[in-house]
Order: structure tokens, then sequence, then C-alpha cells
């Protein structure tokens, strides 16, 4: 396995080395890097790793930078000293999230994190079915905590964001993180999802019940979600176009 540890703290760097070496000595560090500045010219230049170990706060600025400008297609365990920046790292990503001061048990349990996933999903890539839904197969591949879970897309109710994060709700109530934004899930979803407005997309089994509402049409989603949900006026034809059908 070919991992990268971008971390500005040298002491930190080489516990951490040190630390995945004693883990599993085919561990081989390709690269050690300090900041945002020197991270994005080694990942242009070389090969991805499979695998990096990021700190959040870097010299030059938060590592997420580098995920923003550069496109993620390998896992990312990120170390930090504070527990706040944890929901963020999940749209980069993000396998783990390992608190400072980092032992060699929580990093042996985040290594075995990796490869579960990895002979679970042997027939492909992990990182294909983290970052695309596959109508083809019908299912998707969700996080929930550190966790994925694949659903089917049969199981799946409605799609919705809150703060620039994208959730997947199942026919039972539970709820996780999509690393999709809604335009990408509605370009790729087959014609049983709707587009209810820039903040749903609706399973024609998870619409309970519907009424005119000024013009508009207020949907009734089924798990129940707080948030008053309408389709406007302009989309409301397509809509009702789209649920009679």
């Amino acid at each position: 396995m070919n991992v990268i540890i971008i971390e500005d703290e040298l002491p930190a760097r080489a516990k951490l080395i040190s630390m995945l070496q004693s883990i599993d000595s085919s561990i081989q560090v390709v690269a050690e890097l300090g900041s945002v500045k020197e991270s994005l010219e080694w990942l242009q230049a070389n090969a991805e790793p499979n695998l990096a170990f990021v700190d959040i706060q870097l010299s030059d600025d938060h590592s997420f930078e580098i995920f923003r400008k550069h496109p993620v297609r390998f896992p990312v365990i990120f170390t930090t000293a504070y527990d706040k920046y944890m929901l963020e790292s999940f749209e980069f990503n993000s396998i783990d999230y390992l608190l400072k001061p980092i032992t060699e048990a929580k990093l042996k349990r985040s290594l075995d994190k990796v490869q579960k996933l990895e002979q679970h999903f042997v027939h492909d890539n992990i990182l294909k079915l983290i970052q695309r839904p596959n109508p083809a197969k019908g299912r998707i591949v969700a996080r929930k905590g550190t966790e994925f879970v694949a659903l089917t897309l049969n199981e799946i109710a409605y799609f919705f964001t809150d703060h620039k994060i994208t959730f997947v709700r199942d026919n039972t109530g539970r709820q996780m993180i999509v690393d999709k934004n809604l335009s990408e899930l509605e370009r790729e979803l087959p014609t049983d999802f709707f587009r209810l407005n820039r903040k749903f997309i609706a399973n024609q089994k998870a619409i309970d019940r519907f009424k005119p509402d000024n013009g508009k049409v207020q949907i009734f989603l089924k798990p129940e979600i707080k948030e008053i949900v309408h389709v406007s006026k302009e989309t409301a034809p397509d809509f009702k176009k789209w649920i009679g059908n």
C-alpha cells in the first residue's frame, strides 16, 4: 500500500510513520508533505496513492483546500487535534477522522477499516463507489458515521441538502451522507426520481401525498421530514406529469 502523509509538524509525522511501519511493514510512505502548496504540486506530478493521512491545519491553509483544487480519487484519513471539522471532512472522501494524540491502537483500527472496505468492494474500486451512484447496478454507497452502507435505489426515499452537505434517507428513516451534490445525482438517477426543488430529490414511492398551495405544490414525504417541501409554480406541471406516470 502506497501512502502519503500531509503533516506540517515533523515530530507528529515521524511518529505516524513509525507506527505505520510497526503495524504493517508492507506500507510504503511515498511522500511526506507539509503544506497545501507542496501537496498540490506533488499530487499533480505523481501517481495517486492508495491512502492519505492528512492533518487539517497546515502552515499555509486548511488541508481541505487541497481537495477543493485537486480531484479526490483516493481515501483519506484526517488527523487533527480538533473535532469541529468532522462533518466538513465527509465532503472529501474521508473514511476516518483521528483525533490527536494518535495511538497505535486507533491507527490500526483505521487501517483495518480500509482493508475491510477494500475486501467488501473487491470487484470494484472503492472510491468509484464513494464518488458516484451506479444506476446500472441499482445501488449507491453512502456514509453512516465512518462506515459505508450500500443502498439499492429501491431502498432510497429521497436525497436532500443541508449546509452544503448531501444526505440520503432510506425507507426506514435512516439518514446518511452522500459524496455527490444534487445536480450530479439528478443527472445520474433513473426516472423514478424527481428534483422537487433546489434541496430535494425524491423517489416516486416516497411521495405520500401532495396538495396545491398558491400555485405551488406542497409535498408530504415518507419517511416524514419536519421541513415544508414545495414544488415551484414553474416545476409543478412537470411534477404532476411525473407523478401521474
